[in-house]
């Protein structure tokens, strides 16, 4: 029940800096657009969001959670506090940490001219030496927010090392406060002046959630104090484990960076834009799904593997995939079938023409087809991080990101798919990612799929298809209403999503994939 509650925990604050996040780009697009200045500002955007993906979300709490815990329970296990332990090793880390940070931050920000052209040739297709230039400047406003959230992302770590899960799950909603208040009411009255302010507002948000997480760590007791840099063992063995964990945890991340490099470099103006929309709608499972399931059960994880329990560290995993896939299937039939009317209703006003819509849905379709792939390698990793294994994700990480390549330049070389070849070859690359890993965890004896996971599995797919055809005959009647003011978008997004999400459950009922008895249980149980 705690991993059903931890995880209802982080995606419910997910889910509002989600909807936050939606709110932002529909204004982003309303007042910009995809185009010249949109282009920019995303490239300018995606490193330090990269980074925030790779350390927040990613590597920074696999690598640092179970080594908290671990020295907490080796101090207790020797009668001395456990906490007091485990500050002064965050402490520690923090030591090294932050000067490396800081010298880093400082040379992207005085040279970004090197590292923006290499995520994205220059423009040499879509904007050319002017849009360069305005990436540039914006990369070096929006910069400092790696080094804010890397502190975040410590400090967040601690807390939910102590199962203080929300308060870290929180700190994105300012994020998305900050630049829905710069386009509300600090915007100007050009493209380009708007998409300086968004970079501005990315710093500051970075600011702001730093006070977040410092305020909650002195509520819960933690003070860090600032130490000299040392190397201990500890730290070393955690500096060991983050750079291949954000390899591993990173893949996808660093797939999209691929096909941003290859777009802004290849293909033509806003096709940058139209692959981070899409990617905006098919990111909203994962963020809800997978990575709430995934960091609610590494400590799980880590305690039974620790214990000698490796049959409760398999049903751990084999209902946590129950879990994603129960929230993840229909999610992945409504992204790949109602793409054209959920863009329309989110996102085309303003600067946003029908044409991007159009263009924005067809990346959508392609991205949703590696949705529960995407959603799958934040459930399994876990299993290789609490047995402290690290390495066996990065080489497998490694290849999925080799394959996603060479489609990448098949797809912009040999064919005229555009953003859509793009955004298949990193939906491909996820697929062969997951495999993978689930390959060598049960060739390892470490992970195997029960009974109680094959025959769920089989109709949650059932339900899905039932929920398919419903949005098929379902999608012509709601098109019209979803151009329209704001209004009818709303009856024809409630209707969408609303009869989707009745069909699919009702359908699961029906077929035995959720059954009542198991809620009322889980009901008694969460009361109890």
């Amino acid at each position: 029940m705690s991993l059903l509650r931890n995880t209802a925990t982080i995606g419910g604050l997910t889910l509002v800096s989600r909807v936050l996040g939606f709110v932002r780009d529909q204004l982003m697009a309303h007042f910009v657009g995809a185009g010249f200045a949109s282009d920019a500002f995303l490239v300018a955007w995606r490193l330090p969001n990269l980074f925030r993906a790779l350390f927040a979300e990613g590597a920074f709490a696999s690598a640092f959670v179970p080594m908290f815990n671990r020295t907490v329970g080796e101090a207790e296990a020797t009668g001395q506090p456990g906490l007091p332990a485990g500050i002064r090793f965050a402490e520690d880390a923090l030591s090294v940490l932050l000067p490396f940070l800081c010298v880093f931050t400082t040379l992207i920000m005085a040279f970004p001219r090197p590292i923006v052209w290499l995520i994205t040739l220059g423009f040499r297709e879509g904007g050319g030496a002017d849009k360069f230039d305005l990436a540039v400047t914006l990369t070096r406003i929006t910069f400092p927010y790696l080094l804010l959230i890397s502190l975040v992302s410590l400090l967040g770590g601690i807390l939910n090392s102590l199962n203080r899960f929300w308060v870290n799950a929180a700190a994105p909603v300012l994020l998305n406060i900050c630049m829905i208040a710069a386009l509300l009411f600090f915007r100007g009255s050009t493209g380009i002046a708007t998409a300086h302010t968004q970079a501005i507002a990315v710093t500051v948000s970075g600011v702001a959630q730093l006070g977040w997480l410092i305020w909650s760590c002195r509520r819960a007791g933690v003070v860090l104090r600032l130490r000299r840099p040392r190397l201990s063992p500890r730290v070393r063995a955690l500096l060991a484990m983050i750079w291949p964990a954000a390899i591993g945890q990173g893949a996808v991340q660093f797939n999209q960076l691929i096909s941003t490099m290859l777009a802004a470099g290849f293909l033509g103006q806003g096709t940058v834009s139209y692959l981070y929309y899409a990617d905006r709608l098919n990111q909203l499972p994962l963020a809800l799904v997978g990575i709430g399931v995934g960091t609610a059960i590494l400590p799980s994880l880590s305690r039974q593997i620790g214990g000698g329990d490796e049959a409760g560290a398999i049903a751990t995993q084999n209902r946590a995939m129950e879990l994603s896939l129960l929230l993840t299937l229909p999610a992945t039939a409504a992204l790949a079938v109602s793409a054209t009317p959920l863009i329309r209703a989110v996102l085309q006003s303003g600067h946003f023409s029908p044409a991007d819509t159009r263009a924005t849905a067809a990346a959508l379709t392609a991205y949703a087809l590696g949705l529960p792939a995407y959603v799958l390698i934040k459930v399994l990793t876990p299993g290789f991080y609490a047995r402290a294994d690290v390495k066996t994700p990065v080489r497998i990480a490694m290849a999925a990101m080799l394959c996603n390549l060479l489609l990448n330049v098949a797809t912009v070389t040999l064919t005229h798919l555009a953003q859509v070849g793009l955004a298949l070859s990193t939906a491909a690359a996820s697929w062969i990612n997951v495999s993978a890993l689930y390959l060598t965890l049960r060739r390892r004896g470490h992970f195997h799929v029960d009974a109680g996971l094959r025959r769920r599995g089989v109709r949650l797919l059932a339900a899905t298809l039932l929920m398919t055809v419903a949005l098929l005959l379902l999608n012509p009647l709601v098109d019209p209403l979803v151009g329209g003011a704001l209004g009818p978008r709303l009856i024809g997004l409630t209707l969408l999503i609303g009869i989707g999400a009745a069909v699919y459950f009702g359908g699961a009922f029906l077929v035995g994939a959720v059954r009542p008895a198991e809620l009322r249980a889980l009901v008694r149980r969460r009361r109890a």
